[in-house]
């Protein structure tokens, strides 16, 4: 496989770090990187698993002692492995334990490389410069799993894995779940994903049994508030199709083809 063709995708990465200090060094830090963007932040292991499940990373940087959080690092690894998600997301562990008994139980839950944090040279900034040299095998790997698991998966499983996907991607340009149009926009991207329909808001208000002017309404507003309140720099990176709309504002039409096709070409891909 040709790791260069995954040289200009961003890395997502979740952080599993309790110490807020050192939050905010790899947040400020990521922010002034290319190619690279964090997904979420959390001190909780609990919580980590379902942001997993929500925003499928790429990569986790994980802290095995989240005191100040909630749970720890090897019962998140130990409970990742069994989230269906098609692929697993590349282990960074940052610790200040030593033990080699827990380095090893890491490593068997799957932990991929070990940091630790009384190196002399340790800062948040080298873990992510870590996962930028390796990022395009990273990706490559990552698209090498989900292909595998996608020839097995029966037709439900697949549905759900487009699904999922298309919750990170309108996460990625601050879509928000609190928003009604959130779902909708979900189901009009899957829907012309897998067959695309002449009157999208009159299918989606079928099933949720509103009428097609709310669903339409709720939609573009869900559109319009990211486009209105969500910094423009990511904006830009995650959503990279033209806007007609003199507003500068996608129509729901434009959106809903553009994530369509985003996954029909990643499909492709694989």
């Amino acid at each position: 496989m040709n790791t260069n063709e995954y040289m200009d995708h961003t890395l997502s990465v979740l952080l599993v770090e309790d110490d807020r200090a050192a939050c905010e060094v790899i947040e400020n830090y990521v922010d002034k990187c290319d190619g690279i963007t964090l997904a979420g932040i959390t001190g909780n292991s609990f919580e980590a698993l379902e942001m997993v499940r929500q925003y499928l990373p790429d990569a986790v940087i994980l802290d095995l002692e989240l005191h100040h959080g909630g749970g720890n690092g090897l019962s998140f690894l130990q409970s990742l492995s069994g989230l269906s998600i098609g692929y697993q997301p590349y282990i960074l562990v940052t610790t200040n334990n030593s033990s080699s008994i827990t380095y090893e139980t890491a490593r068997k839950f799957g932990a991929d490389f070990i940091m630790s944090k009384h190196e002399k040279d340790y800062s948040g900034k080298k873990a992510i410069d870590f996962l930028l040299m390796i990022q395009e095998t990273l990706l490559a790997n990552r698209s090498l799993q989900q292909q595998n698991s996608a020839v097995n998966a029966s037709p439900e499983e697949k549905q759900r894995k487009l699904t999922q996907r298309i919750f990170r991607e309108l996460d990625l340009v601050g879509i928000s779940r609190k928003n009604v149009g959130y779902q909708y926009l979900a189901d009009a991207i899957l829907i012309t994903y897998n067959k695309p329909e002449a009157n999208l808001p009159a299918v989606i208000a079928e099933k949720y049994r509103k009428s097609d002017s709310s669903v339409e309404r709720a939609m573009q507003n869900a559109i319009n508030r990211a486009w209105r309140t969500f910094p423009v720099e990511e904006l830009e990176a995650h959503y990279t199709a033209k806007t007609h709309s003199c507003r500068g504002v996608p129509t729901i039409m434009e959106f809903v083809f553009y994530y369509a096709g985003l996954l029909k070409t990643e499909i492709k891909n694989f």
